[in-house]
């Protein structure tokens, strides 16, 4: 049997492929009957017979239809006719060790698999996969001492007043992508705005001032005042939704801001926008309040097509000090229950994860301030290139 195969399966070299197998101890007729059955399986073996001993060949890969071919010439064959014998999956990145930058293809590939936004939009959800910051930083706001503000809303007769911080914030040439109403100071008594922004600004999108980047709404119209707080008549807040006239132009500030109308105080809030270049809108803007109260808005009716439900709950991986926030005393402040903290941001559970904040309005929702943000979606529109002419010889 072992001068048989050695004949069968000789190679070039005058050496045997195959080892040597025992097969000692086996009946010979259950064992032709065994290689006879797998070979009538099989498309790609034949078998002959002689003096009781059966040659079985099992051939994957190379020329298949010839038989005949002695084995040292039919193995030259298969690397340019390969077949499949087994298979297994490695991630795509683990052909790419040493690589600079595998790091950054290997958390895509994931946020795909995870999110698996459009195809035709995969590049814009890419862009904005940047780290998410709020401003102001929390350095700057807690461990800071009060400064007294003259800048104040009177609730009830005998309570706390709520002091309002009345400086902009500005986070530059980046995109906004929530905000919140916070309350600072030692105190937690002190009203101020955040705004949540990428870390760096996108590479495709370059931002220029709008004309009339400061937007403010109309204090003077009482159309937009509602009354605030136990004590009405005194402290109002204004509800004038604030947006810019460019349905290109981007949120990249924000302000508080207190005004003395007789013995009235408005509550109002200013924004600073740009202007995205080279951008249209792929959707209609759409708005959001806060999730902890109804928001029923009389003058703003559109809505976002999910909007009627739940919002699924996101998995958040920021590893910053305090994701959740900068830390709060351990007893509740008094004034939470007039003023609504809830962030109202949009990331990459949002579909297709490159909103912006395009604007906002106050509003007073159950005795409480809260905040209604205005979210866009805007994709740059690349140039073509004119190449000049070939010239021709």
């Amino acid at each position: 049997m072992k001068e048989m195969s050695d004949r069968k399966f000789l190679d070039a070299s005058g050496q045997s492929d195959i080892s040597n197998k025992d097969a000692s101890g086996k009946d010979k007729n259950v064992v032709r009957e065994r290689r006879l059955r797998f070979a009538e399986s099989s498309p790609s073996s034949s078998y002959s017979s002689k003096e009781d001993i059966v040659f079985l060949v099992k051939r994957r890969g190379g020329n298949e239809w010839d038989k005949e071919m002695p084995h040292s010439e039919w193995i030259k064959t298969v690397q340019t006719e390969p077949d499949v014998i087994s298979m297994s999956f490695l991630p795509v990145t683990s052909l790419l060790n040493g690589v600079p930058g595998v790091g950054f293809v290997s958390h895509a590939i994931n946020l795909y698999l995870r999110y698996k936004p459009p195809i035709e939009e995969l590049h814009q959800f890419l862009e904005f996969q940047l780290p998410r910051v709020w401003a102001p930083q929390h350095s700057d706001t807690l461990l800071l001492p009060d400064r007294r503000s003259s800048a104040s809303l009177t609730i009830n007769f005998i309570g706390p007043k709520l002091c309002v911080c009345n400086e902009m914030v500005d986070v530059g040439e980046r995109p906004v992508t929530g905000l919140r109403l916070y309350l600072e100071g030692r105190k937690c008594n002190k009203l101020a705005i955040h705004l949540q922004h990428l870390s760096s600004f996108p590479r495709t999108i370059q931002l220029v001032d709008d004309p009339y980047n400061h937007r403010t709404p109309k204090p003077h119209d009482p159309m937009y005042f509602e009354s605030f707080g136990s004590w009405k008549g005194f402290s109002y807040v204004c509800t004038a939704p604030v947006e810019s006239d460019d349905d290109t132009s981007i949120v990249t500030g924000a302000q508080l801001l207190v005004s003395s109308h007789g013995f009235r105080k408005v509550l109002s809030l200013h924004l600073r926008f740009s202007k995205v270049c080279n951008a249209v809108i792929v959707k209609n803007p759409v708005w959001d309040g806060s999730p902890d109260l109804a928001w029923n808005s009389s003058l703003v009716t559109t809505k976002d097509s999910s909007g009627s439900k739940k919002r699924a709950d996101h998995v958040n991986i920021n590893s910053a000090v305090y994701p959740a926030g900068p830390p709060v005393p351990v007893q509740a402040p008094k004034l939470l229950k007039f003023v609504d903290t809830a962030e109202i941001v949009r990331g990459l559970q949002d579909m297709p994860g490159y909103w912006v904040v395009s604007g906002a309005k106050l509003q007073q929702e159950r005795g409480k301030i809260s905040l209604c943000v205005k979210y866009s979606l805007l994709t740059t529109m690349v140039p073509k290139t004119e190449y000049p002419p070939v010239e021709q010889n």
